[in-house]
């Protein structure tokens, strides 16, 4: 069975499986109603089979609802935060078309009957619970298939430059995509392979190469080749019915989503926009003042046990200060509590990596679960950090990264933050500084509060599930 027709089969039975979802959480709204007598006890309740007009009105709402937020479009990679907002958008806008629908469609009808209102919000609170557990099985059943070599997209990518490294690496690191990568293609044939991926052709072998191999997608990553030689690779791509990507040149200076502006009828790209602007920067600030109160009071009690243990564990000062850079690159000291010996930089700045033999046992510990960050709360509260942005480097390897990293400074342009975009994307202390730059630009520049709260949920959740930190 092809890729496509899985895919086709898996799509249907997520429109099948919302459907049944909705019903139930009507069925479980119905029942719930009758069991607890609020806002006060019914007199007297209709059958289920009464209801069977707003059901259906419900089902073809929510999944109409649905289908205009693309939910059944099945992305590689599915963030559970947005997903959460089009279902949440979804059946409550489907709600509300299934009563108005039923309202005025079976007036002086066999199906009018009075809608207990708590029933209408069980039945809405239900859809959501429910839909959302049904895509969360639906992932997991996908990437069981997956598993088994059902539903991977078979990808060859063109390219051995560092944009096709960070391709391949990406790929290897999130199994989820459902890729297999069958090989890599490159014009000079220099070497055997790429991270271990064989390259096994030339662009010129790439016709034969889709058919001998059987070639769902071709990733082209030469940048650096130019628009000629990517037409011309695109070119040996037609003959074959495979998707086919490109990494272009001006995408290495883009951090947010393109978008098509135009100057009277002439269409232009935007590549840079920062969202941050106006009231929004206020509504940024009470997030950060309201947050950073209720972190330092509920986790007091952890704080006071950490500065205890700190200071029964070794010799020194409870709390590290050091100069950061934050917003508008002007310096501010960040404070945190020392996770490593007190003469970790007597012989200056010294960069942080795995395994950091100047760390102490405690500190460790406490880098694994960001409990050394905590103290930050109060920077948040003084104005000088903001709960999400871009995290802050020292002055010295600021310097540094200006000179070598493309637009590394325009990161200082928001306020340093506790957690960020690049940090919930797994690249955090000794990772690529140019793939930190390029996330925590898409942050600056496709800012929303919508993001702030994506990021917080999943720096939580990873905190929650082990994810280590080196940073």
């Amino acid at each position: 069975m092809t890729n496509q027709r899985i895919r086709g089969i898996l799509s249907i039975t997520l429109v099948i499986l919302d459907a049944t979802m909705v019903a139930v959480a009507f069925v479980l709204a119905y029942q719930l109603r009758a069991t607890i007598p609020w806002p006060n006890e019914l007199a007297s309740q209709a059958p289920l089979s009464a209801y069977s007009g707003l059901i259906a009105a419900q089902v073809f709402g929510v999944v109409i609802l649905m289908f205009i937020y693309r939910q059944y479009y099945i992305p590689r990679a599915i963030s559970r935060v947005d997903q959460f907002y089009s279902i949440f958008a979804a059946v409550s806008i489907g709600t509300m078309m299934a009563v108005a629908i039923s309202v005025f469609s079976f007036k002086n009808s066999i199906f009018e009957v009075d809608f207990p209102r708590a029933m209408i919000i069980y039945a809405w609170m239900f859809s959501i619970m429910l839909i959302m557990l049904g895509r969360i099985t639906h992932q997991v059943v996908r990437n069981k298939l997956r598993d088994r070599g059902i539903g991977k997209d078979r990808l060859l990518v063109v390219g051995t430059g560092d944009v096709a490294e960070i391709i391949l690496q990406r790929i290897a690191w999130s199994p989820f995509l459902g890729y297999e990568v069958v090989g890599v293609i490159d014009g000079d044939l220099e070497n055997e392979e790429l991270l271990g991926v064989p390259i096994i052709g030339e662009p010129e072998d790439l016709p034969d190469l889709i058919e001998k191999h059987a070639i769902d997608e071709v990733i082209i990553a030469i940048p650096e080749k130019g628009h000629r030689e990517v037409m011309r690779v695109i070119s040996y791509c037609e003959r074959g019915r495979v998707t086919i990507k490109v990494f272009p040149d001006f995408f290495q200076f883009m951090a947010s989503e393109a978008d098509i502006d135009d100057l009277g009828g002439l269409p232009l790209l935007s590549i840079r926009d920062f969202a941050m602007r106006g009231y929004l920067l206020f509504f940024k600030r009470i997030m950060d003042i309201v947050g950073s109160i209720i972190g330092l009071i509920v986790l007091s009690p952890l704080m006071m046990l950490t500065a205890i243990a700190v200071k029964l564990e070794s010799p020194g000062p409870v709390f590290f200060v050091q100069e950061r850079m934050g917003l508008d690159g002007k310096p501010f000291l960040m404070i945190k509590y020392r996770s490593m010996r007190q003469d970790a930089e007597k012989h200056g700045p010294g960069w942080t990596t795995k395994d950091d033999p100047r760390r102490t046992k405690l500190g460790a510990l406490m880098r694994k679960i960001d409990a050394d960050e905590l103290p930050q709360f109060v920077n948040v509260l003084l104005g000088e950090m903001s709960l999400v942005g871009p995290r802050p480097e020292q002055p010295y390897y600021v310097n540094l990264f200006r000179e070598s990293v493309p637009r590394y400074m325009e990161r200082h342009r928001e306020k340093a933050g506790m957690t960020g975009w690049a940090q919930v994307n797994g690249l955090r202390g000794d990772t690529s500084v140019i793939e930190r730059t390029k996330y925590d630009l898409y942050y600056t520049e496709n800012w929303s509060i919508l993001l702030d709260i994506k990021i917080l949920l999943r720096t939580v959740w990873q905190l929650v599930g082990g994810t280590r930190r080196l940073q």
